[in-house]
């Protein structure tokens, strides 16, 4: 059976049912992003905050017991429209990780302007533990109810990595980034830079409520496999 669109001529009944279906997907996830997203990540956050206080105070004090420096590492990340905010963790490496960073360049393990090394003499003893659990990243709950990040979102590049991106990589700049995603998900850094980006472009156009659900849901069991943490 056929039917006739004005727009786009005739078609079976069957691709315009789909066509409907994409529509209305489309359209519920445009209402979740304007208007239930960003609600959602401020009451979350603030439970979170609340709830993990207590962990907060043990992972601050297992930083600092075990090394010299800061509970806390802060850096600048480019968010939503190529704006930078400071971003937080907890201190995974030494004090003058930073600096030490270009004596180990040829070590890098991934393709791309990004820099991973699964043994990087950098990370401190209680560093490898954070990042083994993902726990490091738990400070990023303030820069969700500060409506720098989401709860689900890209992971937020460093300015260095976006000034080497391509034009089709920019649009991973179109939404705020995120703590957890589809390549945090999917192996993180047994990916490639070039799929990490596809992943985060796929996110955006499929982002909806159903799938932000799916990603939180799916981040503890990856987090607890600890696949391509490092």
């Amino acid at each position: 059976m056929y039917f006739v669109d004005e727009r786009f001529g005739y078609g079976t009944v069957e691709e315009f049912a789909r066509g409907s279906r994409e529509s209305e997907r489309l359209m519920s996830g445009k209402v979740y992003r304007r208007y239930i997203k960003r609600p959602l990540d401020v009451v979350a956050s603030m439970i979170g905050l609340v709830l993990l206080s207590p962990l907060f105070l043990v992972l601050a004090i297992m930083v600092k017991l075990d090394s010299r420096g800061p509970v806390f590492f802060k850096q600048m990340r480019v968010g939503k429209g190529a704006r930078e905010f400071e971003f937080y963790k907890f201190r995974s490496m030494v004090q003058d990780a930073e600096q030490m960073k270009n004596k180990l360049m040829h070590l890098n393990e991934l393709e791309g302007p990004v820099f991973k090394i699964s043994d990087d003499p950098r990370i401190t003893s209680s560093g490898s533990f954070l990042r083994r659990t993902s726990l490091d990243e738990l400070p990023q709950l303030f820069n969700v109810l500060r409506g720098d990040m989401s709860l689900v979102g890209p992971r937020p590049p460093l300015p260095a990595e976006v000034a080497n991106y391509e034009s089709w990589q920019r649009q991973k700049l179109t939404v705020l980034p995120g703590i957890t995603c589809l390549w945090q998900i999917s192996g993180r850094n047994h990916i490639g830079f070039t799929e990490w980006m596809r992943l985060d472009i796929e996110y955006i156009r499929r982002q909806s409520f159903g799938v932000d659900v799916k990603i939180l849901a799916r981040t503890l069991p990856a987090v607890l496999l600890r696949k391509g943490a490092y």
